[in-house]
């Protein structure tokens, strides 16, 4: 490297705070954009996925029927499903078996998708919900009581 490249570096270097400013000078005067978070939701893309729920049927049995599908395709490791065997008298999925604990490790999950893509009954859905903020640590392991959907038959 010679010195006319040094020199050129050097008036690079400082240049490059006016460049800056010029840049962040050409936005004073114009109008600012501010959204009224939580009354206004900023729009999402069609495909975006955060918040995952465990869906429903119409007549209010739960779709997961504990196949563990989601948990094998998860590459962070972050679900864990326990199944239990469906009985005439305590019916919960139409199959025979249902998801009896379903968690989710919300600090491990990557939000890829790939439990929603695995699921055969899509049971599993990443909703566009993204306020996912806590204080403590445990409460980001996520239980089927946190995410199945309301039963549509007790409203």
């Amino acid at each position: 490297m010679g010195l006319w490249d040094d020199i050129k570096a050097l008036g690079q270097e400082i240049s490059a705070p006016g460049k800056g400013m010029a840049i962040t000078g050409s936005y004073v005067g114009r109008d600012t954009i501010t959204v009224s978070y939580p009354e206004v939701r900023r729009p999402l893309s069609r495909r975006a996925r955060w918040r995952h729920v465990l869906n429903r049927y119409e007549n209010g049995l739960e779709k997961c029927i504990g196949c563990s599908l989601c948990a094998g395709a998860c590459p962070a490791n972050a679900i864990y499903v326990k199944a239990a065997e469906n009985t005439e008298e305590k019916r919960v999925s139409p199959g025979e078996r249902y998801a009896e604990q379903y968690e989710i490790n919300m600090l491990r999950c990557i939000f890829c998708g790939y439990c929603e893509e695995a699921c055969p009954v899509q049971a599993v859905q990443l909703k566009d919900i993204y306020e996912l903020a806590d204080d403590d640590r445990a409460d980001f392991i996520y239980t089927k009581d946190m995410m199945l959907v309301p039963d549509p038959n007790l409203t």
